[in-house]
């Protein structure tokens, strides 16, 4: 009798200790453990801890600076030769008239929008020559909140080619089609009475724009294979038009120099009623 209630017992504790491992199979280690820690010299202690917290901010700190995007501040100017950039910027900056030349490196200042927020970006003024664009374009691309891009209306009949040539450029480019700044066309030069109108360049830009995209796509076939090397413009299948774009398009009128020459004051109040938008 005696003997069964020893086995019996012994059952019992056996089931305990079963259960309690069950419940916690951890514990051991968890105590051997805190037993070492306990051993330890407290000094030696604090240095594992600073060390793995010294770790912990690095990968925090590496991760948010690999993630963080180029902050787009800057409104490029850009465009052919000779189409009024520089004269645009400064009328833009200070309302004043100033007698310009080809530039051949860029220039750039604080632009202070027209609007409640007081918003303020930097204004570049690219240099329009073609040997120059691609590495003025390369350089600011990244920081492009905007993209003014100057049309000289009164020959534009002339330049359509080499006008659509540079925006196909720019508009294909990974970097801008990825950041989507918004594209402000200033067709400008308005005071002389030959210029054509922002409707009729947004109109001839997209057939020679589609134009363009078949030929460069036909190209790029035959070269590799395979037409999609570059980002494609517009939408597969259908005729490149503007509002395809992810960014936001805006054709205006304006005269850097105004319909009072020199002397005057410029009829720019539409482009600086859109950059107060941005």
């Amino acid at each position: 009798m005696k003997a069964d209630i020893a086995t019996e017992s012994g059952i019992n504790m056996e089931e305990k200790i079963d259960v309690e491992a069950g419940e916690n199979p951890f514990q051991p280690y968890l105590d051997a453990l805190k037993k070492v820690l306990e051993d330890q010299d407290p000094i030696f202690m604090i240095g594992i801890i600073v060390s793995l917290a010294v770790v912990v901010i690095t990968f925090v700190l590496l991760k948010h600076l690999l993630s963080r995007k180029t902050v787009q501040s800057a409104v490029l100017l850009v465009g052919l030769c000779d189409s009024g950039k520089t004269l645009l910027f400064s009328r833009l900056l200070s309302g004043k008239f100033k007698k310009t030349q080809t530039s051949i490196t860029d220039n750039s200042a604080p632009y202070k929008a027209k609007n409640e927020r007081g918003s303020s970006w930097l204004l570049i003024d690219l240099p329009g020559h073609d040997s120059l664009r691609p590495q003025y374009v390369e350089k600011f691309k990244s920081a492009a909140r905007a993209m003014v891009f100057v049309v000289d209306s009164a020959i534009f009949q002339k330049e359509v080619r080499d006008v659509a040539e540079f925006l196909y450029f720019l508009l294909t480019d990974s970097v801008v089609s990825r950041n989507v700044p918004s594209l402000i066309v200033a067709c400008n030069k308005q005071d002389i009475t030959m210029a054509k109108s922002a409707k009729l360049i947004r109109q001839q830009l997209e057939k020679e724009m589609n134009t363009l995209r078949v030929t460069r796509s036909a190209a790029l076939g035959a070269q590799d294979g395979s037409a999609g090397a570059t980002v494609h413009l517009g939408k597969k299948g259908k005729d490149f038009e503007f509002s395809q774009l992810p960014m936001k398009v805006e054709f205006l009128e304006c005269s850097a120099r105004g319909s009072k020459g020199e002397d005057g004051e410029a009829d720019i109040a539409s482009l600086e009623k859109s950059l107060a938008k941005l």
